[in-house]
């Protein structure tokens, strides 16, 4: 891929801004949530005091909270989000729960015609992961999509393991985009939660209703404008809420669902049987010796095709 920046190409902000100014854009900023009550605040906070009060970057902060039951919704309002249930700003569309049903809801409540994704965890936020994103949108008129790159630690105990994120997407997503996709294999983050599209090109755009929505717009994306109309933006590091292994399998298996649900309707492969629903997988000791546990997990295979009402 040719279209490749680092965020610091689209300082300083206030040439950005006069771009905005000329352009006509709004911009919307969606942030999907659940449980993320310790960083949604600061993360709303900086980017309204620096992105929206400064420079009126951004126009307006969704935060779409997918039932939380931690003070995620009161932080984020509290920080001057606009928040949302997931589930009740397109009630008739009565879908599947999830992170891609959410941001296809998210449509709906957002106004903007460009339209920056992210996601709610990240530990060091800084405005770079909005500005970043915007930029290549309005330096270039032919870039549709701009997604996220970054190096990302992995945290264990408070220690900082360099190169060892990204666990899902080196083990599972790169080999499966190498033998199916292989031309979107070098992509730097294929599952990264921060990117912005133009509000026309996403609307054309199918969205799976589970953990797969980033890959499923990706492939949508590719197949329908081609990778020559995306950006990748070099963001630095990222440090965010490492998952578990037991909740890294849950994510797989989500993804994977997604995948070869896609490749059958693409005639690639043949699935013979329905796909199963339930996750086993190793768990704790209870005292006399370990156990498989087995975990329902709806079959995210839902898509989402039609486009929300905004008006």
């Amino acid at each position: 891929m040719t279209n490749l920046f680092r965020h610091t190409d689209f300082l300083p902000l206030a040439g950005l801004a006069d771009r905005k100014l000329r352009s006509h854009s709004r911009i919307s900023l969606v942030i999907p949530a659940l449980n993320e009550a310790p960083t949604i605040g600061t993360i709303v906070e900086q980017v309204r005091s620096g992105l929206v009060d400064s420079f009126r970057l951004v126009d307006e902060i969704i935060v779409m909270d997918g039932g939380s039951s931690d003070a995620t919704a009161d932080a984020a309002r509290r920080t001057g989000a606009h928040v949302h249930s997931a589930g009740t700003v397109v009630p008739d569309a009565a879908l599947a729960p999830g992170k891609g049903s959410a941001l296809w809801e998210s449509m709906a409540a957002a106004r903007g015609d460009i339209l920056v994704f992210i996601d709610a965890d990240i530990m060091n936020f800084d405005i770079r992961f909005v500005y970043g994103l915007i930029g290549p949108l309005l330096a270039e008129p032919s870039i549709l999509f701009a997604k996220a790159f970054y190096k990302r630690p992995l945290m264990i105990n408070g220690i900082s393991i360099e190169h060892f994120g990204g666990r899902v997407t080196e083990i599972l997503i790169r080999p499966l985009l190498s033998l199916f996709y292989p031309s979107l294999a070098g992509l730097y983050q294929p599952l990264s939660g921060e990117y912005a599209f133009r509000r026309s090109c996403l609307e054309q755009l199918g969205f799976s209703t589970g953990y797969g929505v980033e890959l499923e717009l990706l492939l949508n994306f590719c197949g329908r404008f081609g990778p020559a109309a995306m950006a990748q933006v070099d963001m630095d590091t990222r440090c965010h809420r490492n998952r578990t292994v037991e909740e890294l399998g849950a994510m797989s298996f989500c993804i994977l669902q997604t995948l070869l649900r896609r490749l059958q309707d693409e005639g690639r492969i043949v699935l013979s049987a329905p796909l199963g629903t339930r996750m086993i997988s190793a768990g704790d000791d209870r005292g006399d010796g370990p156990f498989m546990r087995e975990e329902r997990i709806p079959p995210y295979i839902e898509f989402i095709n039609k486009r929300p009402d905004n008006d």
